[in-house]
């Protein structure tokens, strides 16, 4: 009885990485935290010479990154920018403007950039506080911070800071 061995080798072509990488923050951070409150997953456009206002124009719907929509979880029911709002998955739009930003929360799904958003899919839509930043923020940027069950979401892109706080 003899054994046979074969060593099949395939090339395989893998895509450049993406100019707007996808990223993700929760809350809590900790990757040695399961019970996380929230998710956020996005894509990271950069300024590269460019304005805020260029690639996030004020007063129309913005898919709150680059490529696809952001995508937020809620592991459980939150208030969310003083709203209250069920556990579950739902887009993040927001509306750009030079003293406060509108946060939307769709029950739209694998949506692409903005072009199809309908404000009949709104489940949310929450007023959040802006800041400016010392430093320029290169690539669009969404964070949490917050203790327990206080928690904010800042979103960061040039010297703009969003705010919006959730309670769980």
């Amino acid at each position: 009885m003899g054994l046979m061995f074969t060593n099949e080798i395939t090339a395989q072509k893998f895509t450049k990485l993406d100019a707007s990488p996808m990223d993700a923050a929760s809350y809590p951070s900790s990757y040695k935290e399961a019970n996380k409150m929230v998710k956020i997953i996005y894509s990271r456009p950069q300024l590269k010479g460019r304005t805020v206002a260029e690639l996030a124009p004020n007063d129309k719907v913005w898919r709150t990154g680059a490529n696809e929509a952001a995508e937020i979880t809620f592991y459980k029911d939150v208030t969310f920018g003083g709203e209250a709002v069920k556990a579950g998955t739902y887009t993040l739009f927001t509306i750009p403007g030079d003293g406060e930003w509108t946060v939307i929360l769709s029950t739209a799904k694998n949506v692409w950039g903005s072009y199809f958003y309908k404000k009949s899919e709104d489940v949310v839509r929450v007023k959040g506080t802006v800041s400016k930043s010392e430093d320029s923020i290169e690539a669009f940027s969404i964070a949490f911070d917050g203790t327990d069950s206080d928690v904010n979401m800042y979103l960061g892109f040039g010297n703009t800071v969003v705010t919006v706080p959730i309670k769980g």
